[in-house]
């Protein structure tokens, strides 16, 4: 599958985490690139024009939600993914509230990951949409 402008930048301060995730979607045919804090994910923003963002909620140097509106504001039209390794009631919420196109718990299957990806590139008509949802879950996809 060729990549054309397929971008997509992953933002997790776990290296080890962050480059199994590169792996997965470099082979799905996208390209990607890897941050591992907001500083270097927003100048990364800010130099090439990247579709997409799955970034970890458990960012050390952000409080809150604060990368969510860092990074939207250079690039209002960028998609986010926002990840996490374990959810409670309170944080989702609070994720739900931040301006993102899905939440994904990583505990749960990567194929799930992979369709939340696959719809940002068909919002953006750069791709084939399959709709998915996790059980449980309210299918807040493009929420914008």
């Amino acid at each position: 599958m060729e990549s054309g402008n397929r971008r997509i930048l992953i933002v997790d301060p776990d290296s080890r985490a962050a480059q199994e995730l590169s792996s997965v979607f470099i082979g799905e045919g996208y390209d990607v690139e890897v941050s591992l804090c907001v500083k270097d994910a927003a100048e990364r923003v800010n130099d090439v024009k990247f579709d997409c963002i799955i970034m970890d909620v458990d960012l050390p140097e952000m409080e809150d939600f604060k990368a969510v509106s860092i990074l939207k504001a250079i690039d209002p039209k960028i998609e986010i993914i926002m990840t996490a390794t374990e959810n409670t009631a309170e944080l989702e919420a609070k994720v739900r509230k931040q301006n993102i196109f899905y939440y994904y718990i990583k505990s749960f299957d990567r194929e799930e990951l992979k369709e939340a990806v696959r719809n940002v590139f068909k919002k953006l008509g750069k791709g084939r949409c399959k709709m998915g949802f996790v059980k449980g879950m309210k299918p807040e996809l493009g929420g914008n």
